[in-house]
């Protein structure tokens, strides 16, 4: 796996923080070539100080133009992982907000298909796209039904992307409950109740964390004969 990684060049889509940055630094630690990119200059600036080794760029994955010109500016590269996160859409669907899950469509579905392509000119032909979706496809849990919504889109364009673009490879990660700060909008208190509760609904009765599924992540760029895939990184949640 190491020797499949080293000095290849790869970019992780929104990983400041998170499964992202625990990805990319999985990925430095094998001896990739990693570029992360994300919006929050707080967090760039602090990576910059954490993380020397780590090209970090600032990057609106909604902004077509910057896309294009970020892309220009990194060249042919081998792998693209996008791990862009989006909160809005969920709650029970009678009270669900349309136009909360309209934005969550605009905050995720759509940047990661932007991001896709404007990358493909760069993107070598023996490279790969791995994409971050949620387990709220399949767990079925009350109040995720936007949620579903838009990281389902995603999926089911995952096997036909990998026809459509081949012979690069595509593939989907969906993680299931894991703290990463997606949850800071609880307080720590809540957060570890809903962690609680959350986890009774788990075979391995537990959250997961970043890093476990920063290594599916990685397993799946470097094992080239899964293509087409969804993985599901969720610790059988159900």
């Amino acid at each position: 796996m190491t020797k499949h990684i080293s000095h290849q060049k790869i970019v992780v889509a929104g990983g400041t923080s998170g499964i992202g940055l625990a990805t990319a630094r999985m990925l430095l630690e094998l001896s990739g070539n990693v570029t992360v990119t994300g919006r929050d200059q707080k967090k760039i600036d602090a990576l910059h100080s954490s993380d020397p080794a780590l090209k970090v760029v600032a990057l609106d994955s909604t902004d077509k133009d910057e896309l294009a010109n970020f892309f220009s500016s990194v060249g042919h590269f081998d792998h693209l992982i996008i791990t862009l996160s989006g909160a809005k859409g969920g709650g029970l669907f009678q009270e669900l907000s349309l136009d909360d899950l309209r934005e969550g469509f605009e905050k995720k579905f759509w940047p990661y298909l932007q991001t896709i392509q404007a990358a493909l000119p760069f993107l070598k032909k023996n490279g790969s796209i791995t994409i971050l979706t949620a387990s709220s496809t399949t767990a079925r849990l009350p109040g995720t039904a936007g949620l579903a919504a838009i990281n389902g889109a995603l999926e089911v364009m995952v096997p036909i992307l990998a026809k459509d673009l081949k012979p690069i490879r595509v593939n989907a990660i969906s993680p299931g409950v894991i703290d990463t700060p997606w949850w800071n909008f609880l307080n720590e208190a809540d957060k570890q109740a809903t962690f609680e509760q959350l986890s009774t609904q788990v075979a391995v009765g537990r959250v997961g964390t970043a890093e476990e599924i920063a290594s599916a992540i990685v397993g799946v760029v470097t094992n080239t004969y899964i293509n087409g895939s969804i993985i599901f990184c969720n610790g059988g949640l159900s």
